[in-house]
């Protein structure tokens, strides 16, 4: 799950067939059921039918764990620059980050630096479109070394130079979930 709306719809749907929900956030539910009414079966195809994914294997929790991390770091904090995501990451699992990025790229299609930049340059996105910080204060933010920087990635990442996606806004934007190779 990666948004708020998710999360709602889910409780709605899950609730109207009678299964309690003890707790529910991004990427994680607790919740319980009469087994005579309604099998674990069903809930995991209910589940499934809104297009989120159960997740049994511990590598699997930390992963989306992991992911969880990026995007909270990422979309839903002030991204502190002074921060490394690698530190960041070592802090809050209290793994080093050499397993932390195998692991990530153990279970993903893709590394762990890019899985971040991806998500970095989403944000990036955003920020442009909402048009209040210069691309030099948007690099600061983000934790670019300079603007240049910024823009060549984001022109490698995306495909066209941020002066085009000024123009086209709407060109590019991607759903959190949708972020994993830069497709």
């Amino acid at each position: 799950m990666t948004s708020s709306c998710c999360i709602h719809l889910l409780r709605q749907e899950l609730a109207m067939d009678g299964i309690e929900i003890h707790d529910i956030k991004l990427g994680t539910i607790i919740l319980s059921h009469n087994p005579g009414k309604v099998s674990l079966k069903k809930i995991e195809s209910l589940i499934e039918s809104f297009g989120f994914e159960i997740i049994i294997n511990k590598e699997e929790i930390l992963v989306e764990q992991i992911k969880q991390a990026v995007i909270d770091l990422v979309h839903n904090s002030t991204y502190n620059a002074m921060v490394r995501n690698s530190d960041y990451l070592v802090q809050r699992f209290e793994m080093s980050y050499p397993y932390i990025s195998t692991l990530f790229s153990k279970h993903e299609n893709t590394t762990l630096e890019k899985f971040t930049i991806l998500h970095k340059i989403e944000k990036v996105k955003e920020l442009i479109e909402y048009g209040e910080l210069t691309l030099s204060e948007i690099a600061y933010m983000m934790g670019y070394s300079s603007a240049q920087y910024l823009s060549s990635q984001f022109k490698t990442i995306t495909g066209i130079s941020v002066t085009e996606h000024k123009v086209i806004p709407s060109n590019g934007r991607k759903g959190l979930d949708k972020l994993t190779q830069g497709e």
